[in-house]
């Protein structure tokens, strides 16, 4: 079985010129917390992610001072900006400032026991699938382990 015969061909994805306010309309309409960013040619140039979301409104990182046996925890900008508008600039924001630009793919002639060991060895929960550099589906881990065991069970 080939990444082809499991890959889901409707895949929702935003253009590297989006707002990440196209991004989070796609999240809520269509119910998926991920997508792959493409250019003109339907190349993928990135891929954002709730977590991608989540790290930008989420309180910034604090600093740690390691001293063993102790380890402390200190703000590093006391005037940081608070949440509400922080989710508000991110509304504007161009999808590239905060999506990631080394995405991991599969060629649509992968292996299907191929693509099950890179999305549990790399952790992904999704794959854009690609054929000659273009982005023609996508594969969840639901999508692996539904096509393995269906007949199984």
């Amino acid at each position: 079985m080939k990444a082809r015969d499991v890959m889901i061909t409707q895949v929702y994805k935003v253009k590297e010129t989006d707002t990440v306010r196209r991004v989070l309309e796609k999240f809520v309409d269509h119910g998926i917390s991920g997508v792959p960013v493409v250019n003109e040619a339907n190349e993928i140039v990135g891929y954002v992610s709730d977590g991608d979301i989540m790290r930008f409104i989420g309180r910034p990182e604090l600093g740690m001072f390691d001293s063993l046996p102790y380890a402390f925890m200190v703000r590093l900008d006391e005037n940081e900006e608070p949440f509400e508008e922080r989710s508000k600039r991110l509304l504007g924001m161009n999808v590239m400032e905060i999506a990631k630009k080394k995405v991991v793919t599969v060629d649509w002639n992968e292996d299907i026991q191929d693509v099950a060991a890179l999305l549990g060895k790399k952790r992904i929960k999704k794959l854009p699938v690609v054929r000659g550099g273009v982005l023609v589906g996508i594969i969840s881990r639901g999508n692996v382990i539904r096509h393995a065991f269906t007949n199984l069970l």
